[in-house]
């Protein structure tokens, strides 16, 4: 009786609960910057770009697990493990263009929200994006850290309603399967700088310190004196599933608007899409009423999941280069907590200060893009070579699966840079 219940499936509240930081962190890649990189290819390419996110699914995993797995071991984030084992004008050159990265993705995500909110009621978006900034701040400084992370969670499910825009329409099956494994790109230089849009959207230096960061917050949590080896090997098989699920769930998304737009914009002959609310309007009068009123919501709600990992990420690695305690179980009235949420604060009232700028929001998520990519080579091949280190990782190295999908994705993302850089 005893082997019957250990084996027996999981309840749905223990499933659940074993989802947590992998989760987020892939929701919150399909930001509404993100959304608007999907789009277009959608839009531009229709069924053809498809392969990218099927393509980028085990390499975003596994490089997201060994994020992870680094801040659980080793109970610090990133930052740290870079100012330990680097050279100082490292661990400055890229937390200060992690900074500035977040920044700008802030600022577009923020301004997508406030105009499909404007396109949903009326109204003015500048007033909309500084009431989603203060909303995104409040929620970040003032809530418990459990609450918000539960809330955080919960959010996640705006996401479906991009799966619900697929099935209110018409699409080719066949074809879709078809162009998933044999896609026909016209012109190649245009989908060259799609691919190279997408794969820098899918794989971010952000959701690296945002996961680790979170896994090193539950150390405290989840390590006691009195765990035993075996402990901690189950946390690390929980954070694979996690991780696994949270990236296959974020590529799940990006696959489906992708579908939807190519199934209605690319079908109609709509080929530039440059933000994602101007996807959501293109979609109304193509797809009706109830269609766009989907894509919007979802805009803003993963927006409201996006805007706190993109700041929350950013002040990880600003306090942990700066020898502060980063925590978002800090109280503000503690010093450490005004340096920790000063920098939240900074980075999202930034954001909001840009969409006041006469700034070009396609610009921001190019240079954005193009910042992302500089950093994410450096700081993906820091975080192999972390990881299998024995006087990092201890007896918790990763196997050798683990490492090869982590170089290759660390390849691919060199490749994509040279492209970007090429494309200049």
């Amino acid at each position: 009786m005893n082997a019957v219940r250990k084996f027996s499936p999981p309840s749905l509240r223990r499933a659940i609960n074993l989802l947590g930081p992998g989760l987020i962190t892939g929701a919150a890649d399909d930001d509404p910057s993100g959304i608007a990189t999907y789009s277009q290819a959608g839009a531009q390419f229709g069924f053809a770009m498809l392969w990218t996110v099927v393509f980028t699914l085990p390499l975003m995993a596994a490089i997201q697990i060994v994020s992870a797995r680094i801040g659980y071991v080793t109970g610090r984030g990133l930052a740290a493990n870079v100012k330990q084992h680097f050279p100082r004008w490292v661990l400055l050159s890229v937390v200060g263009l992690l900074l500035v990265a977040n920044t700008l993705n802030v600022a577009a995500d923020i301004a997508a929200m406030a105009e499909a909110m404007r396109l949903l009621v009326g109204g003015s978006a500048h007033v909309y994006a500084v009431t989603f900034g203060l909303l995104c701040l409040t929620l970040q400084v003032f809530l418990p850290y459990a609450t918000y992370v539960r809330w955080l969670k919960w959010l996640t499910l705006a996401l479906l309603a991009y799966v619900a825009v697929a099935f209110t329409l018409h699409v080719d099956w066949p074809e879709v399967l078809l162009a998933i494994v044999w896609p026909r790109l016209n012109d190649a230089h245009e989908a060259l700088l799609t691919v190279v849009a997408v794969f820098g959207t899918t794989i971010s230096p952000y959701l690296f310190f945002w996961q680790a960061a979170q896994e090193m917050e539950d150390t405290g949590r989840a390590k006691s004196p009195a765990n035993t080896a075996a402990d901690v090997r189950r946390h690390l098989r929980r954070i694979k599933v996690d991780t696994i699920a949270g990236m296959t769930f974020s590529n799940l998304i990006a696959f489906f608007i992708i579908l939807s737009t190519a199934a209605t914009l690319h079908t109609a002959g709509v080929r530039d899409i440059q933000t994602s609310a101007q996807a959501a309007e293109a979609l109304r009068p193509l797809a009706g009423e109830f269609t766009f009123l989907l894509f919007s919501l979802g805009i803003i709600g993963t927006g409201l999941l996006a805007v706190p990992v993109l700041a929350g990420s950013a002040a990880y690695a600003v306090a942990e280069a700066a020898g502060w305690r980063g925590s978002l179980t800090l109280r503000l009235d503690q010093g450490e907590g005004r340096g920790f949420y000063g920098v939240i604060a900074a980075a999202t009232v930034g954001g909001v200060v840009l969409c006041f700028t006469p700034t070009d929001p396609v610009k921001e998520l190019f240079w954005s893009a193009v910042v992302n990519g500089m950093i994410a080579v450096p700081i993906m091949a820091v975080m192999m070579l972390l990881a299998g280190r024995r006087e990092a990782m201890g007896d918790h190295v990763i196997g050798r699966r683990l490492r090869w999908l982590g170089w290759v994705a660390t390849v691919a993302m060199s490749a994509t840079l040279v492209a970007t850089l090429v494309t200049l």
